[in-house]
């Protein structure tokens, strides 16, 4: 597998995007999904990457600026035949790791309080990340799960 920042003029990558707003459509009511779309990926400051392999995309990982030193974990999919496989835990670190090289202080993410996201919320549990107070933009939602991680 290789990570490697977005080439947003391929179109297997709004296909791989598209298919992950799709996932979140029937999980939560329009106003608690806040997956970004394409448009919003390639929003000032957004750094999205992909993972590739076998020739085709399995997972992507953003981080988008919040204030000062603090980033937003956003747009985290795994290719659904491939969850499980470690290409989450990969791309976690590797966003993990520029941010730390970037001097990012902080990284909070949103994430679905239903139990399709139970994985999820493991994943970023064992990275060190810890339930938090909405941040940012984000108010209180029951469909929402706040968590953040000093770097």
């Amino acid at each position: 597998m290789t990570i490697s920042r977005a080439d947003f003029t391929d179109p297997a990558l709004a296909e791989f995007l598209q298919a992950h707003l799709d996932d979140m459509e029937p999980t939560a009511p329009p106003e608690s999904r806040h997956a970004l779309d394409l448009a919003a990926l390639r929003g000032d400051g957004v750094r999205l990457w992909v993972a590739h392999a076998d020739g085709r995309f399995v997972g992507t990982a953003a981080l988008a600026p919040l204030d000062g030193s603090h980033e937003e974990l956003k747009s985290m999919r795994t290719d659904p035949a491939l969850r499980g496989t470690g290409i989450a835990r990969r791309m976690l670190a590797h966003v993990l790791d520029d941010a730390r090289s970037r001097g990012v202080g902080r990284v909070s993410l949103e994430t679905g309080s239903m139990d399709f996201f139970v994985p999820a919320r493991r994943l970023y549990a064992s990275a060190g990340f810890a339930p938090c107070e909405p941040f940012g933009s984000y108010v209180s939602d029951p469909n929402s799960t706040f968590m953040t991680l000093a770097l």
